[in-house]
């Protein structure tokens, strides 16, 4: 399998996890279609938001079939606004791509929220760093990694 900044990490650190690919027959594919493609249910596969303010940065960890409430995250990271980092800096920000933006191994580990319902699950999907390719990991081991917390932010 392709070996990601997100896998060279998970391997270092000796973090159980499964690589999960498939076709995603263009430049960028939504969550959503992510979860069509891999016949695996929304509320598993999980995406990363990155959210800024002035230089200030919060990433957020989210299911697919579900939307940030920036004025919760903001309320959550002690800020006034938040504002979606466009996907123009996403790349120079992160290193990684729009579809393909991985919570782990960013240029910079920024604080990190997961979505609350992932600690009900044994394992949730998030991407690996590449578009078609996704990660199966125990949500606890990934918050302790990316030292993430459990937070509410979303609309619904």
């Amino acid at each position: 399998m392709l070996k990601t900044n997100a896998i060279r990490i998970l391997e270092k650190n000796k973090i159980n996890y499964e690589e999960v690919t498939y076709d995603p027959d263009k430049k960028f594919t939504s969550g959503l279609e992510s979860s069509e493609k891999l016949h695996i249910a929304p509320f598993l596969i999980y995406k990363t938001i990155v959210t800024f303010i002035k230089t200030n940065y919060y990433v957020f960890v989210l299911p697919v079939d579900k939307e940030i409430n920036l004025k919760l995250a903001a309320k959550l990271v002690n800020e006034k606004s938040l504002d979606l980092l466009p996907t123009k800096d996403l790349l120079a920000k992160t290193g990684y791509i729009r579809g393909g933006c991985s919570p782990i191994g960013m240029k910079k580990l920024f604080p990190t929220y997961l979505d609350n319902n992932a600690k009900n699950l044994e394992y949730i999907y998030v991407s690996a760093g590449k578009i078609g390719y996704q990660i199966k990991i125990n949500p606890n081991d990934l918050l302790n990694l990316i030292n993430a917390k459990y937070a509410n932010f979303t609309l619904n």
